[in-house]
């Protein structure tokens, strides 16, 4: 029975897919009279099925080879597309990962959108939004990934305009779907470039091409761009991390996903794709700077928010920088540990905010205060996940930023810095949120904030165990560093002195954040507007945006309709003029006679054989005619 499981592990993604097609009858209206809450039912249930099939799967592979299955799909000369998968022990974890979230998820959203008209509709699209992310799991095709990777972001567009009724809602389901596309685009071409190569489009395939490819350095350069620009998109990194900001206008639930593992899917991909992008060193020193960037833009505007969903989004982006250093630098083992770590953090984060929002209907920080009291198992479920984003000891963040540090003879000097500074601004972050929404006197809208039901109790509890059991299992998966690590010849004092000053500023930003105090709710500004102002807007990329991107592109469509309403469609309505003319004219030469008809049609005839042979031709033959002619005699 366990064999069987693990060979059909393939079919985990479709539990999902059918959990969707079963919501259909309710999401349609077709079924009325018992209202939308079974087939939510059937959804739930069914990713209960996958989360049970995935660890028994997971159980069996574990220390076994990868198992890959394949479906030829297209072959055309030198091109097969086929759609391949990998069963590993790698895999099935992210797959199980996506499940046991999905299925958490779903159980709060039963409790969060409890009275919503549209609870059918959202759990057919969490449905959908499972079995893309399932489906990237296991992928081992590029091709199928990008696929994949196009129904996560239809998926993200529904999910983000749930509530389509509002007009910012549509807004930032139109920016969150466009900005992503931009990155898939050029992904896409990339995907394009290394099918002309001869090679395969399976991971397994590309990586063994990577080791003995020799591409000129411009081609390695620009594939490599182009292959990083999709996660780039994904992940919510600069210069395309506006969208994850605007998406926090969807449900809770959504946000709980999308923050968690649908960024991590981007991440996932790259992380694949990492010997090939890693084939230009300039591609490297890109991710690597694209990294640092957002990393400390995305923490620095952190702090700057009032709304709480804005904040951890920025949070988010911010973590996936580091990712993106990680894979620049060649660690794969560090990326896929923070993306692990990371993800249930932030997801138990995010279920305490939602538990927030569902009892006082508000995210705005400034109207918060007191919930301490009141919500004691919201306040221990934000606090767990806060640590378990900050180097804190024992909790499973500090043992991957130990192995960071730790684990390479070629660590940079810089790293251990900008771990330092990132580790001290997230927490700052955390501690500001604690402070203004936990702590302090209530406001008009926390005074009797009750704490959640079951339906998002349960999930929360579960996230906690599971943040707070974290550095268990990294033990138990032998991915934890010991204190005698090795070191390094060339600067000692990362080994002996770098975790515990990443430590330390995480304490320093949890003091530093308790000192910063709320704004009136009126009063949206501090002492520092300026510097204010620049982070809470983002650094106004928006507005630069606007001032190049936007107006270029506006530019240039305002100059193609000018040139199609003016240029083309004046030549064809000219001519259309023209004939309406010439047959108006005509009619007026209909006199009935026949002998008129024959001229005309011999003078229409002979203009034709003017236009046809030449009319300098025709003139000269016609002379040649005459004075050929004999002359008459006098």
């Amino acid at each position: 029975m366990t064999d069987f499981l693990l060979q059909t592990s393939w079919f985990i993604p479709f539990y999902g897919l059918i959990g969707a097609l079963l919501t259909l009858p309710w999401s349609l209206g077709i079924v009325r009279r018992t209202g939308p809450r079974p087939a939510a039912y059937f959804n739930f249930l069914l990713t209960i099925a996958a989360l049970i099939h995935g660890g028994i799967a997971f159980r069996a592979c574990w220390n076994r080879e990868p198992l890959e299955l394949a479906w030829h799909w297209l072959q055309a000369a030198d091109l097969d597309l086929t759609f391949t998968l990998e069963i590993s022990s790698l895999s099935l974890g992210a797959m199980e990962l996506v499940t046991g979230l999905s299925c958490l998820a779903q159980l709060f959203a039963l409790g969060y959108l409890e009275r919503d008209w549209s609870l059918a509709r959202f759990f057919a699209l969490m449905g959908f939004f499972e079995a893309a992310i399932s489906g990237i799991a296991i992928s081992d095709s590029l091709f199928l990934s990008y696929g994949l990777l196009e129904l996560l972001t239809l998926s993200t567009y529904l999910l983000v305009g749930f509530w389509y009724a509002q007009p910012l809602v549509v807004t930032a389901a139109r920016d969150a779907f466009l900005t992503k596309r931009v990155g898939d685009v050029f992904l896409l071409m990339g995907v394009v470039a290394l099918s002309s190569y001869g090679t395969g489009l399976t991971f397994s395939e590309l990586e063994r091409w990577s080791e003995t490819a020799s591409l000129p350095p411009l081609q390695a350069t620009l594939l490599g761009l182009a292959l990083i620009a999709g996660p780039i998109g994904k992940c919510a990194q600069f210069p395309l991390h506006l969208w994850l900001d605007e998406a926090m206008e969807g449900p809770n639930p959504a946000s709980i996903m999308r923050n968690s593992v649908v960024v991590a899917a981007g991440a996932y991909i790259l992380i694949k794709l990492q010997p090939v992008v890693t084939l230009s060193p300039i591609v490297s020193n890109v991710l690597i700077a694209i990294g640092v960037l957002t990393a400390i833009g995305g923490s620095l505007v952190a702090i700057a928010q009032i709304d709480f969903k804005r904040a951890l989004s920025h949070s988010t982006s911010a973590f996936l920088g580091l990712v993106f250093i990680a894979v620049g630098q060649q660690a794969v083992d560090i990326a896929l540990l923070l993306l692990f770590c990371h993800a249930v953090a932030k997801a138990l984060q995010f279920m305490s905010v939602g538990s927030i929002i569902a009892t006082t209907s508000n995210q705005d920080m400034r109207e918060m205060g007191g919930l301490w009291s009141r919500m004691p198992a919201t306040t221990i479920a934000f606090v767990v996940g806060s640590l378990g984003l900050v180097a804190c000891l024992p909790l499973g963040n500090f043992w991957t930023f130990r192995r960071w540090v730790n684990g390479f003879w070629e660590a940079p000097v810089w790293l251990p810095l900008l771990l330092i500074f990132v580790n001290l601004l997230s927490a700052i972050n955390f501690a500001r949120i604690f402070n203004w929404v936990f702590l302090g006197q209530p406001h008009a809208k926390t005074r009797r904030a009750p704490e959640v039901p079951w339906p998002m109790a349960v999930p929360i509890v579960s996230l906690v165990i599971v943040v707070l059991s974290l550095p268990l299992f990294l033990q138990q998966w032998q991915l934890l560093v010991t204190w005698a690590a090795p070191l390094l010849a060339d600067g000692s004092w990362l080994n002996h002195y770098a975790m515990p000053l990443i430590a330390a500023s995480g304490g320093i930003g949890f003091w530093l954040g308790f000192q910063i105090p709320c704004p009136p709710v009126g009063d949206i500004r501090g002492k520092l507007n300026p510097v204010q102002d620049l982070l809470a807007y983002d650094f106004y990329i928006d507005r630069i945006y606007r001032l190049t991107v936007v107006a270029l592109v506006s530019l240039g469509s305002r100059t193609v309709s000018w040139i199609d309403r003016y240029i083309v469609d004046g030549l064809v309505n000219a001519v259309g003029f023209v004939a309406l003319i010439s047959g108006q004219s005509l009619r007026y030469s209909a006199s009935g006679q026949s002998q008129f008809y024959v001229i005309t049609i011999l003078i229409g005839v002979a203009t034709l054989l003017a236009l046809t042979f030449g009319l300098g031709d025709l003139w000269q033959e016609i002379l040649t005619l005459l004075h050929s002619s004999p002359t008459p005699a006098l």
